[in-house]
């Protein structure tokens, strides 16, 4: 092939595939149980074609009925186990965040970029919570209002961030929010500059955290990994004095060790 990426107009593009997909992402931690109407709405489709899609879903072992409701089943975590089972470097990542959790009691977690989210892979989290939300692993967050997500956008290639900027929708989910794509360019390139990124209260009021970037030995990006904390709790200076480098000793050791 000679395009890294398809779009919905080329030949070799698979709609039914990708419909199939969008319906098994509708699904969440706020929906874990739908009926048809909220499933096709959800997924943006009419009420025939989601039925045809978690019929065969429902057929496939992925989704399991209950008279109206619709819901996912554990055959669904085959999929991601088959991501997770190839990253070889996750226990050992795994194991130096739960050492920076044990060492500062905050969060830790590592997350990669997936079009305008950061998705959680690994995650140590501390007795506290930060988030109305619980996060776990493969939960979604917008890139552009957390230290993770910053930091793996000033990874992108010129061409690439372009374009996330160009598509990208920005909300205010905080007084604090960058709300403005020209702002929101700036802190990027300011990110990609020092090396590191912080989020003060931009996507949750009081949520404070700071990100790296962290990379095998062979130069290959795995993802950026973070310290997440309450912002009345620790202020800046510790947060850029104790936190910040405690992570770069972390990801130094994860490249260092994975040659």
């Amino acid at each position: 092939m000679n395009k890294q990426t398809l779009n919905p107009e080329d030949r070799d593009y698979v709609r039914a595939l990708a419909s199939g997909l969008e319906v098994l992402q509708v699904f969440g931690v706020e929906h874990p149980q739908m009926t048809l109407s909220e499933v096709a709405a959800r997924a943006g489709m009419d009420r025939a074609k989601a039925r045809r899609f978690l019929l065969t879903l429902h057929a496939l072992g992925f989704v399991k009925r209950s008279g109206r409701q619709f819901e996912l089943t554990p055959k669904v975590l085959q999929l991601g186990y088959a991501y997770q089972a190839s990253n070889r470097y996750q226990a050992v990542i795994q194991q130096y965040l739960q050492d920076i959790t044990a060492e500062l009691g905050e969060s830790s977690s590592l997350a990669v970029l997936d079009g305008e989210d950061v998705v959680y892979l690994i995650r140590s989290a501390a007795r506290h919570r930060l988030m109305a939300i619980n996060l776990s692993v493969g939960t979604r967050l917008p890139a552009a209002y957390t230290s993770m997500g910053r930091v793996l956008l000033a990874r992108l290639p010129e061409e690439e961030l372009n374009s996330y900027l160009a598509r990208v929708r920005l909300e205010a989910f905080t007084d604090a929010s960058i709300v403005d794509k020209d702002a929101l360019r700036s802190e990027v390139d300011q990110v990609r500059a020092r090396g590191y990124s912080i989020v003060d209260q931009e996507l949750d009021p009081g949520l404070r955290s700071v990100a790296v970037p962290v990379s095998a030995g062979n130069g290959e990006l795995l993802g950026a990994i973070n310290v997440s904390t309450n912002a009345a709790r620790v202020d800046m200076e510790t947060l850029l004095e104790v936190y910040l480098p405690r992570l770069r000793k972390a990801a130094e050791t994860v490249g260092r060790i994975t040659q």
